[in-house]
Order: structure tokens, then C-alpha cells, then sequence
């Protein structure tokens, strides 16, 4: 049986940025990286840049911390969108840069993870290969980053047998690019935006485009310019600046040390006055800037939900053409209705419209547990991982809501939501699918499980369960962070909790670790806050919160003015590593 001291399992942004810290932290340590697909970058891997495929961020923000993105090594200009090609290049580059290229095993399943229990600590990972067979691998130390898109759900739909033409999942849109010359029609289901990203992609190839928006779901996503607020502000540093952080409910906001600035705008009616106009203020400015109501088509595009409760779904209007001008043309006609069932070359609407159409395009979502399968059965709740039945944790509510009275008011987005599984015509033969209730991740700083068991063998780790718009530098920190887990360096309450299990230092780690992931549920209602971390204005304190426990001072800006005005970005974290290694050799 092979032997390593490191196994990653995901070669996207979190693995790449995991693997890298160990092996730069511990270079000693023998270390693998295995990846299901055939080359690196998770969502960005050749096989899933689908035409016309550009990231959110502008050029300078999406960028590991001590590795830039230049224009003069990658095929993005400054002020630019970066293309899928160019991320996935950036990305081959960092892998060379950081010693692991070969350390990567593509087209490498791990299937499951057998942890050899907790006197002997370690994982038995069998791995399907490209030759069809298995092997067999000891991990002492698994970090698992399968990421939260990596497994596609696409429901059954009444009639799809019959149907004639393509029925795709947005993961597939690579595979399936030729319906771009093909197709004569298409329906886009979803409103996500990589909902946006297909009908745009069919509508500027001259294809006529028929998006369905469920009636009963979620609504379209947020789309919001690069640059919005009155003062035409970049949105990515907006959302990354502590003083914006302060408007935001966040249940670890005080490690930023502004914690007396934050009761005041949470715990005061002045205070809550002043947060509410803000996200008035903010969603004013976004909705004005698509001006949805000067169309019908494109007034079906404004979203169902209050600014302040979305999560990492707020997604930027990233296109060369406008959009709301191809959904205004003869080319788009959006629809808020159900599918029922299909026929030949229709796609039928619960309203009795039949849409002519070769291809049925569904932006269904994914099933967001690991995609590897953890063993023994019954390990899950152990691990922090979703598992049935789902509990409420009063206690926890009660405190979520005591600090934050805003959090009370929750958004009605849609008083007729029903889950797709339960849509007439839609099915699902999955034993998990994203509507299923679980329990949600309940991970130790969102990263490692909370039981004292795990903690102990320090021999599991979970990179990029969570999601933001800060996911390079949230991986580049994480991944220290994990490696100096692994290690037994951080330094912080965890160590003193697992040398005395009994203290109240570890039953606070417990009750914090609940209260952390549990607190998703009502700040962000209306995105993945009840299934696992999503947050955008929440990064920087969690980013502080990784660098307090790593023994850094997270205040970076060298004043406390540029500190609350100077949004966060890559450069500010440059180093972070050997500035970790520095103070380890000082302590001891």
C-alpha cells in the first residue's frame, strides 16, 4: 500500500492553495494530490470553460496572495474580466511556481476514506484510476477540497425519453459547445448566473433563447455593474473594506477588534437605522443601474430578495454586450413558470406554453456533500459533515438573535417556494440532491471537524466548504492555516481545549463552533447560509479570524485610516507564510 504523509483530494483553487502551504511549510512531508478530472483548476479545468466563460472579478482581486496575475504572462488587460482560459493558466503557472505540478495524479477518483480510527489515526483512500483499476493509499493527513460545484444535480423530467434533443447540466456546457452552431432553439432553466452566462452565450450566436425561471424558487440572482454605490465604488473592494464589514450582522466580527463600533451599529436603533439605509442605499443603487422595469422581459429579471440577505450568489455583469439589450430582442423571451413534462421538441410550461427547442440547458445546482465517501457509516456527525436528521440548536438561535435584532425580520422571497424535487415533472432518483434537509457543514473554523476525537488525531481537514467573494485569498490563509493544524502550531484555545477536553475552553469551542455555522441560517436566508459558509461581506473578519489563531495581527494597512477605508486585497497578504514561519522559530 502507498504511504503518504499528505493526500489532497481537488486540484481546484482550495487544493492547489492546501497543497502548496504544506509542501512550502513542511517540506520534508511526502504529499499527493488526486483530481477526478483530466487537468488542474476545479471549476476553471479545460474541460468545464464553456464559451464565452469569464470570472466576476476584475484583474488584480483573483489572484493568490505572492503570485500575481500580470498581463504580461496571462492574456487579461487592467481593467478586465479575466477569461476561463486565462485563470486556468494562471492557475497551471502556480502549481509549477509551487513545487506540486507533479505531485498531481489526474483522472484519479478517490471513491472513499476509511479512517483507520482513533488510536492509529490516518485515512484508506481507494482510488479509481485511468487504467480501470484501484489503489489503494494510506493517508496520514487527508484534506479533502472536492469544492461545492464539482457534483452536478440535473433532475429526471417527465417525458425527457421522447425528448429528441440534448438535455445538459451548465458543468457539461464545454462538452456540449457545438449546440452554439447547431441549435435553432434552446431553454435555459435556472436563474443563476451561470443561467445568465448560457443565455447570453446562445443569444449573441444568434439562437433563439426560451428562460424558464421557477415560479416556486429562489428567483433570478443578483447582477450587479462592477463599479456601483452613488460614489461609483469597485464592488469587490467595497465588500472587502472593514469599514462596509461593520454594516454587516456577522457573528465573528468582533475578533477585528472594532467590536465596540459593531454593537453600536447592531445593538442600537441609531445604529440599525444606519445599517438599513446602507442596504437600501446599496440595492437601490444595483436595481437602478439595470433599469428592469423599462422592459417586461427584463423587469422578470429583477430579483425577489432583499440585498442585505444574499450571499456569495451576487454576481457581476461581466459581459462585452449588453445583456438586458439581448433579453429586450426577439432572441430571449424569459418565462416565470414550472416545466411540466416534455414532448418532442417542446419543453412544456405549467401554464400550458409549449417552447420549441433543441436543447434543454439546466441550471439546476449541485449536491453539495463530499463527493467522496467517508467511512465508517455513521462518521458524518462526527466530522461536521451534513448528515440526517437535521436539529434546530435553540440555544444557539436565541444568541444569533440577541446580538443581531435585524436578523429577526427575515425576507419573504417567495411565499410559494417549493423544493424542484417536489415540482410536477420533475424528479429525482438521487439519494441526496440539493433540497435534501440535512444538517448543515459544522466545522471548526469552517475548516476542521469539532470532535474531539478528530481534533486529537489532527489527521483531517476540509478546504473550501465554504464560499466567498475573497475564495484566493481565503484559500491562500485556510491552507496555512490547515498545515499548521496538521502540525499542532496555532497556538491558539484550540491547543489549550483538546490538552484539557473537561475545561470550558473546549465546551466553548463546541458551543462557538455551532453558533459560527448555525448563524448562515439567518444571515443568509435566501443563498447556501442554511447548508454551508457563503458570505461576501463577512471575509475580512474571517480572514482576521484565521490570522489571530495563526498568532498574526490581521491589521495590515499600516494606519488605522487606510485600516477602515483601503478595501483588502491580495497584495495585503502577500508573505503571510514566511511572516507564520518567522514568529514559529521565535516561540520556540
Amino acid at each position: 500500500m502507498e504511504n503518504f504523509d499528505c493526500v489532497v483530494v481537488g486540484a481546484g483553487w482550495y487544493g492547489l492553495a492546501a497543497a502548496r502551504q504544506f509542501h512550502y511549510t513542511q517540506p520534508d512531508k511526502s504529499l499527493a494530490i488526486f483530481d477526478a478530472q483530466s487537468s488542474l483548476g476545479g471549476t476553471w479545468a479545460e474541460e468545464r470553460l464553456y464559451p464565452g466563460l469569464k470570472s466576476n472579478n476584475l484583474l488584480g482581486t483573483y489572484e493568490y496572495p505572492g503570485f500575481p496575475m500580470t498581463s504580461d504572462k496571462f492574456d487579461v488587460k487592467a481593467g478586465e474580466h479575466i477569461k476561463g482560459a486565462a485563470i486556468h493558466s494562471y492557475l497551471k503557472a502556480y502549481a509549477e511556481y509551487s513545487g506540486i505540478r507533479e505531485l498531481i495524479h489526474f483522472d484519479h477518483r478517490v471513491l472513499s476514506a476509511e479512517h483507520r480510527g482513533t488510536n492509529q489515526g490516518g485515512w484508506i483512500l481507494t482510488v479509481a484510476t485511468p487504467s480501470k483499476t484501484e489503489r489503494r493509499v494510506l493517508a496520514h493527513r487527508l484534506i479533502l477540497a472536492t469544492g461545492l460545484t464539482s457534483n452536478a444535480f440535473l433532475p429526471h423530467f417527465d417525458g425527457q425519453e421522447d425528448f429528441g434533443g440534448r438535455i445538459f447540466h451548465g458543468k457539461h456546457f464545454h462538452q456540449n459547445s457545438d449546440t452554439l452552431d447547431t441549435a435553432t432553439a434552446v431553454t435555459v432553466f435556472g436563474g443563476t448566473k451561470f443561467a445568465w452566462d448560457a443565455v447570453y452565450a446562445y443569444a449573441t450566436a444568434g439562437v433563439k433563447v426560451n428562460w424558464v425561471i421557477r415560479s416556486s424558487g429562489h428567483g433570478p440572482c443578483w447582477m450587479s455593474k462592477p463599479y456601483g454605490t452613488p460614489l461609483n465604488l469597485w464592488v469587490e473592494k467595497l465588500a472587502n473594506t472593514r469599514l462596509v464589514s461593520w454594516l454587516s450582522p456577522c457573528i465573528w466580527g468582533e475578533v477585528d477588534g472594532y467590536g465596540s463600533i459593531r454593537r453600536f451599529f447592531h445593538g442600537t436603533a441609531i445604529g440599525r437605522f444606519i445599517v438599513d439605509t446602507f442596504w437600501k442605499l446599496f440595492s437601490s443603487d444595483i436595481l437602478s443601474q439595470s433599469n428592469f422595469d423599462a422592459h417586461p422581459d427584463t423587469a422578470k429579471l429583477k430579483p425577489w430578495t432583499e440585498a442585505m440577505f444574499i450571499g456569495d450568489s451576487l454576481s457581476i455583469l461581466n459581459y462585452e454586450q449588453d445583456i438586458y439589450s439581448l433579453v429586450k430582442s426577439d432572441l430571449v423571451n424569459v418565462y416565470i413558470d414550472e416545466i411540466d413534462h416534455l414532448s418532442p421538441g417542446r419543453v412544456h410550461l405549467a401554464s400550458g406554453t409549449a417552447l420549441s427547442s433543441d436543447v434543454l440547458l439546466a441550471s439546476t445546482g449541485w449536491i453539495h456533500v463530499p463527493s467522496v465517501k467517508l467511512l465508517p457509516e455513521g462518521i458524518a456527525a462526527e466530522l461536521g459533515i451534513p448528515y440526517r436528521p437535521l436539529d434546530s440548536a435553540p440555544a444557539q438561535l436565541a444568541k444569533i438573535l440577541l446580538r443581531f435584532p435585524r436578523l429577526k425580520r427575515q425576507p419573504v422571497w417567495n411565499a410559494h417556494y417549493k423544493p424542484m424535487t417536489e415540482q410536477k415533472g420533475i424528479s429525482s432518483g438521487e439519494d441526496v440532491t440539493p433540497y435534501t434537509p440535512l444538517t448543515p457543514y459544522m466545522l471548526y473554523r469552517f475548516l476542521v471537524p469539532a470532535s474531539l476525537s478528530y481534533l486529537r488525531t489532527r489527521d483531517i481537514a476540509f478546504a473550501g466548504m465554504l464560499s466567498n467573494t475573497s475564495n484566493a485569498i481565503t484559500a491562500h490563509i485556510s491552507g496555512l492555516w490547515i498545515s499548521a493544524f496538521f502540525a499542532g502550531k496555532l497556538g491558539t484555545e484550540l491547543e489549550i481545549s483538546l490538552s484539557s477536553p473537561d475545561s470550558n475552553w473546549y465546551k466553548a469551542l463546541q458551543y462557538e463552533t455551532v453558533l459560527y455555522n448555525r448563524w448562515g441560517k439567518w444571515r443568509y436566508p435566501t443563498d447556501w447560509g442554511n447548508k454551508r459558509p457563503s458570505f461576501i461581506f463577512d471575509s475580512v473578519p474571517y480572514l482576521d479570524l484565521l490570522q489571530r489563531d495563526l498568532g498574526l495581527n490581521p491589521h495590515r494597512k499600516g494606519g488605522w485610516f487606510a485600516e477602515i477605508t483601503q478595501g483588502y486585497g491580495p497584495n495585503d497578504y502577500q508573505g503571510i507564510e514566511d511572516e507564520w514561519a518567522r514568529k514559529q522559530k521565535i516561540n520556540n
